[in-house]
């Protein structure tokens, strides 16, 4: 494939290098994913993705790469990969990026491409916290639940900085949804913030009768 941005020919590159095709099917079956796999195990396209980035600190070139890996991907993990170029220090909590996270949960809708971009949402938290915490209600409120699930989630391992007012915003919307990657995200989100404010989720819980059987067994996992 003719690639224009030469970063991303270097990355398309080490991947291929580096595949396994005996652990593609595997990989592709656990992924339930009609897009392919080359082989190679997420965490080293990760570290292939960062080495091939090394000392490029141009924000417009990284964009650009992890703009053609997602949208040209013939193999999953071309967009892995796109993701760990969004992970990267000069595009980390830049709010002028927010488009193209939001690219990667509309067109990616699936757990592993949502759930990654919601740290990129925690870092913009950490950035841009009022400008942010506009756009993830109405995302809370959007059609696509992939969307609606990566508003849930944006605060995950935030501890103290959690915005209780933003995660109720989030979850309330979203009470009624039968979808299981909701459900299950109302409880992930409830049960990673009971670490840090176990009584706030105990009061939430109780005072949110309307909670799945599903999200209520999560937030309370931990709190005996």
């Amino acid at each position: 494939m003719t690639s224009s941005s030469p970063l991303a020919a270097a990355v398309r590159e080490a991947l291929r290098d580096a595949a396994d095709p005996a652990l593609a099917p595997g990989q592709q079956a656990y992924m339930k994913s009609a897009m392919p796999f080359l082989g190679v195990r997420v965490p080293e396209a990760r570290r292939l993705t960062r080495e091939a980035a090394r000392g490029i600190a141009d924000a417009d070139e990284l964009r650009d790469a992890a703009l053609e890996l997602w949208r040209t991907a013939g193999h999953r993990e071309e967009r892995y990969a796109a993701q760990a170029l969004m992970a990267l220090r000069p595009l980390r909590g830049r709010l002028d990026m927010l488009d193209v996270h939001e690219e990667m949960v509309r067109t990616g809708a699936w757990w592993d491409h949502v759930d990654e971009v919601a740290h990129r949402l925690a870092d913009l938290l950490d950035a841009h916290p009022a400008e942010l915490a506009v756009e993830l209600r109405v995302w809370a409120d959007d059609e696509d639940f992939w969307v609606r699930r990566v508003a849930i989630i944006a605060q995950l391992q935030r501890k103290d900085a959690t915005d209780r007012a933003l995660l109720t915003d989030a979850i309330e919307p979203n009470l009624a949804d039968p979808e299981f990657f909701i459900r299950k995200a109302i409880g992930w989100a409830l049960r990673d913030f009971a670490r840090t404010d176990p009584e706030w989720v105990r009061a939430f819980v109780d005072a949110h009768p309307g909670l799945s059987p599903l999200s209520r067994r999560e937030a309370l996992k931990h709190l005996g």
